[in-house]
């Protein structure tokens, strides 16, 4: 009998993290590597931001603090919420997290029963089946392909929904794909789900900041009342903030659901840093004028990136709405011989060709749901992003 949890048999170590703990390993080996695997913003948190910790810390703000958050993150997370996105929560609706991930992970082991299913747009973060099959449940992935622009079409919503169904996830912008849903979109989307008021709605919104191109942002809840009572508006401020390390995510909810949230986390992690509530008070309070300046260099590295990719032999790339990744079709090259000799079969060949050949680490479309593909974060230098993509058409035009 193995020593480890039955459990692990249904979860994998996730794909993204390995890509980039990958590349780590192999500069610290002394190769020249690439690595675009990580979603992470290469511009430091604002100045604000670290002196809000700083003078936390100064004036002993260090201790426990209430499980779901300090009062005045949650006010601010309360004025954030009506401010951008016309929600009206009260305290009781609102729980922070360490992370996003652990706010979305403590509502899906706060409502899941062996044999419920969620509902995940494919391509998907690669944290969202795991966390389902770690709760107890069953996803139901819902492949939505390039000729729909990556999103989730109303009749496959409808065709996906069964009495099961506990949860449908939406992520926009996406990771992976950077697709985000127009109001008209999301309208269709959430015209189905008032059909049927069993399906609760998790929306994953952390890339809100990150668009272009004019786009506007919406969330469901906004957008359909009467979905309010049954949605989980999940946001953070590690990407549009810089501050993935910090670890804030938050959610406004019903507050049965949030009193759920609660109960999970004070028996894992109890509360988040209370430094790091302190300097996401700042951030959400402070100047937001930084937000535009970073979007404008990384609309910039998207328009770089996809030009570039587009010039590669076998590689076709859309041009997402937000977020900062884009996620090429590597279908051309399949079936091509690599510098080594292998074939490339599938995209999990591609990626570890191109790694090998070219020292370019980026992720294989497979780990997300949906291949032959690939993900390219662009969140990096963009004197780094021109020579990964020169090494990538370099790659795909020696293939035979």
């Amino acid at each position: 009998m193995s020593f480890l949890s039955a459990a692990l048999d249904r979860v994998k170590p996730s794909a993204t993290i390995a890509v980039t703990d990958k590349a780590r390993e192999l500069k610290a080996a002394g190769r020249n590597v690439i690595g675009l695997g990580s979603g992470e913003p290469d511009f430091d948190t604002p100045a604000n931001i670290k002196l809000a910790a700083i003078h936390a810390i100064e004036a002993g703000k260090t201790k426990y603090t209430a499980v779901d958050g300090i009062p005045e993150l949650k006010q601010a997370i309360i004025a954030k919420f009506k401010r951008e996105n016309s929600l009206d929560y009260k305290p009781n609706q609102i729980i922070v997290g360490t992370g996003g991930k652990q706010v979305l992970y403590n509502a899906l082991v706060a409502t899941l029963n062996p044999g419920d299913e969620v509902i995940i747009p494919a391509p998907y973060w690669v944290s969202y089946p795991e966390m389902v099959a770690l709760a107890g449940g069953e996803s139901v992935p819902v492949v939505c392909t390039a000729e729909f622009g990556f999103k989730l079409q109303p009749q496959a919503l409808e065709a996906a929904i069964t009495p099961k169904t506990k949860w449908v996830i939406l992520n926009s912008p996406s990771n992976p794909t950077g697709a985000a849903y127009s109001h008209a979109e999301l309208k269709a989307l959430t015209d189905v789900l008032v059909r049927h008021p069993h399906v609760w709605v998790m929306t994953d919104d952390m890339y809100e900041h990150l668009v272009y191109d004019d786009f506007v942002f919406t969330t469901p809840a906004q957008i359909e009342p009467k979905l309010f009572d049954r949605t989980l508006t999940v946001n953070g401020v590690s990407k549009a903030y810089c501050m993935t390390g910090w670890r804030i995510g938050y959610a406004g909810g019903p507050a049965q659901l949030v009193k759920a949230m609660t109960t999970i986390q004070s028996q894992s992690t109890s509360n988040p840093s209370s430094i790091a509530q302190w300097a996401a008070v700042e951030a959400l309070n402070g100047p937001q004028d930084f937000i535009p300046t970073h979007n404008k260099v990384f609309k910039e590295r998207r328009d770089l990136v996809v030009s570039m990719l587009n010039q590669a032999n076998g590689i076709d790339c859309p041009r997402p709405e937000g977020a900062f990744y884009v996620y090429p079709s590597c279908a051309g090259t399949i079936g091509k011989t690599a510098p080594s000799g292998n074939v490339i079969g599938n995209d999990q060949d591609f990626v570890t060709e191109l790694l090998e050949a070219e020292g370019v680490a980026v992720v294989q479309g497979s780990a997300f749901g949906l291949g032959p593909a690939f993900r390219i974060s662009y969140a990096t230098k963009t004197a780094d992003l021109e020579e990964a993509c020169k090494r990538i058409q370099r790659f795909c035009g020696n293939l035979k």
